[in-house]
């Protein structure tokens, strides 16, 4: 029964429509990091990369070579709005944007990532095959109808997506607004509006509105009484974090979404004008690929479900050590600022180097590195491979002290552990990261 309802072809207006301005994002995306400076600051400029450890391999493009990158980036996102060449333009920004997120973590966002796993998606699903080049060109690639499992698809990724970033705002600092006040102080000199949200009311109602937006959000769309209301709540949330956080073209991907939630023939005449039949039917075509379709759609989902959860899994506080907190949804949580002081020791000498951070890195890192653990230890790493090189067996130490959500200032890294010869867990706590005295 699960697998008729999967494959029952419905109208795919909504796909089609959402394309074509997925394609605009992503176009916009790529050009927007061209002419904001955001290539120049985070990929040219530094002279550290610190990728998802593992991608080492992956390193910024010599020269203007990054800008190129963007440019053609951008040039592939027009394709995708276009439908033209479709799954090569799509499955290229894929890998291309897949390996810029890997590249570095110094500007890390949730957003980033979840537009990779929306362009690994987008290359699956038969987005082109109406309001296209590719549908024009080639005739008998068009199509009026898609089975429901893409709908389903798209529905149940927004859904995750929303029920984490909820549940993980369920802690003290985000409901006595203690945190949205510390986000909220940052735009106190912000034009208009600086004073106003300086207001105590203003930080309580952030908290638990962000709160029961992010729960609700999906559940209240998908049904009809509520629909309309809740979208428009939908345009307030958003526009709010573009206006307020500038956090790129997320609000209005998230906005983009909504078309799915609609009554599609509504869509159609809306977006496509009656230029695309409307289809009634409701025809059952099971695909010979059925099963390795079901596993795959299985196995995406099963990962999706369980990679935030690994931090339950890592001792002490996520939000102190750090250790599971990226690919989880944990969007704009916490307020962490600290300080680090390095040091370089040759082995069997007491000859000392205290290292001069702003040597090496961007303002961008020189703030993320004193809260990320993993930071600190491929910056250890860094330190280690340069002296090295002098023939000097070298030891790195990090006295560093981090404070979260204004609490006064904790011991983070074990100052005796020599972090240079120390190897990176992926699935296990480090010893050599300190407890955490939270409340």
């Amino acid at each position: 029964m699960l697998n008729k309802w999967l494959f029952t072809q419905i109208d795919n207006s909504a796909l089609v429509v959402f394309r074509i301005l997925f394609g605009l994002l992503l176009a916009i995306e790529a050009f927007g990091a061209i002419f904001t400076g955001w290539i120049r600051r985070t990929l040219m400029e530094p002279q550290e990369t610190f990728n998802f450890i593992g991608f080492e391999f992956l390193q910024p493009l010599p020269g203007d070579g990054m800008l190129y990158y963007y440019g053609i980036m951008g040039l592939f996102g027009v394709l995708v709005m276009l439908g033209f060449k479709y799954r090569i333009s799509i499955i290229a920004y894929t890998i291309m944007w897949s390996g810029v997120y890997l590249m570095q973590k110094s500007s890390y966002n949730n957003h980033y990532y979840l537009l990779m796993l929306l362009c690994i998606m987008m290359s699956f699903l038969p987005a082109h095959r109406n309001a296209s080049i590719d549908a024009w060109r080639n005739p008998s690639l068009r199509a009026i109808s898609m089975p429901r499992w893409v709908w389903v698809a798209i529905v149940l990724q927004l859904l995750i997506v929303y029920t984490y970033a909820a549940i993980a705002k369920i802690y003290p600092d985000w409901f006595n607004a203690t945190f949205p006040a510390l986000l909220m102080s940052a735009k106190k000199n912000y034009w208009l509006v600086g004073d106003f949200l300086q207001q105590t009311w203003v930080h309580y109602t952030i908290a638990w509105y962000g709160f029961l937006f992010d729960l609700l959000v999906i559940p209240l769309l998908l049904w009809k009484r509520t629909r309309l209301l809740v979208f428009i709540a939908a345009i307030f949330f958003h526009l709010f974090n573009s206006f307020i956080f500038h956090i790129g073209i997320f609000p209005y991907l998230a906005l983009a979404f909504t078309i799915f939630f609609f009554p599609t023939r509504s869509v159609n005449k809306l977006f496509l004008r009656g230029k695309k039949p409307y289809y009634e039917g409701n025809e059952i075509i099971i695909p010979s690929y059925k099963k390795p379709l079901l596993i795959l759609f299985a196995g995406w989902f099963l990962v999706q479900i369980a990679l935030p959860l690994r931090h339950h899994f890592f001792e002490d506080n996520v939000l102190w050590t750090e250790e599971g907190h990226r690919l989880s949804w944990r969007m704009m949580l916490r307020s962490k600022g600290g300080n680090s002081v390095f040091k370089v020791v040759e082995k069997g000498t007491t000859d000392t180097i205290y290292v001069r951070k702003e040597d090496y890195l961007s303002r961008k890192q020189l703030g993320a590195i004193n809260s990320k653990p993993d930071m600190i230890w491929q910056f250890s790493q860094r330190l280690k491979r340069e002296y090295n090189k002098d023939g000097k067996d070298v030891q790195v130490f990090v006295d560093a002290s981090v404070r979260v959500n204004g609490r006064p200032d904790q011991k983070f890294i074990d100052p005796k552990v020599d972090l240079a010869n120390e190897k990176w867990q992926h699935f296990k706590h480090h010893d050599w990261i300190l407890p955490s005295k939270l409340d």
